[in-house]
């Protein structure tokens, strides 16, 4: 308990004073505050040896600077890449069907969206999606149930007399059978 309340004051008792100071550095306030929290999340994972340092301040305020630099570095390679490359070929366009899919899966809870796109789209075995999330067969099943309920409220054709086959849900997630199954 001692290292927590010790990291507490330290932390309350710098944090404000260092993201200033990255923020001087940085130029960008949302960028300096991401860096900084992240630093501070690398000092209490290193509480142990962070805290016997001379200046446990001056460490973080180094990582957060070297967590930008790292960041700016890698948008600088990627950038170039691009410009050596070009961009990548054969990249499909997105269908409409499945835009509205994603845009649907970004409505539903993470474990129900976690669950159909490991199943659905990852082409998963329901034992395989509960061993890779943690969670039992009969969890995996109801999530299942519930976020294809959930996206098909969503995915609903506007007009009550269009197809169902229409549906960007059914397109996707459609046995071909008509019927949803687990197997």
């Amino acid at each position: 308990m001692g290292a927590e309340r010790d990291f507490d004051d330290f932390y309350l008792g710098t944090v404000r004073k260092v993201t200033a100071q990255i923020i001087a550095l940085l130029g960008d306030a949302a960028e300096a505050e991401d860096a900084v929290q992240e630093a501070y999340a690398r000092a209490w994972q290193r509480w142990d040896s962070v805290s016997k340092m001379d200046d446990p301040v001056a460490w973080v305020r180094v990582v957060a600077y070297r967590i930008k630099v790292s960041a700016w570095r890698s948008a600088v390679r990627r950038v170039a890449a691009h410009r050596r490359h070009g961009p990548p070929g054969n990249v499909p366009d997105h269908s409409p069907d499945s835009v509205a899919l994603i845009a649907a899966l970004r409505q539903i809870p993470e474990a129900q969206r976690r669950a159909i796109v490991l199943f659905h789209i990852a082409g998963l075995t329901i034992e395989q999606v509960a061993a890779e999330v943690g969670a039992p067969t009969g969890t995996i099943k109801a999530r299942l149930s519930r976020g294809r309920a959930a996206l098909a409220v969503l995915l609903a054709e506007p007009a009550a007399d269009s197809p169902a086959a229409a549906s960007p849900l059914k397109a996707v997630l459609d046995n071909g059978s008509g019927e949803y199954s687990y197997v």
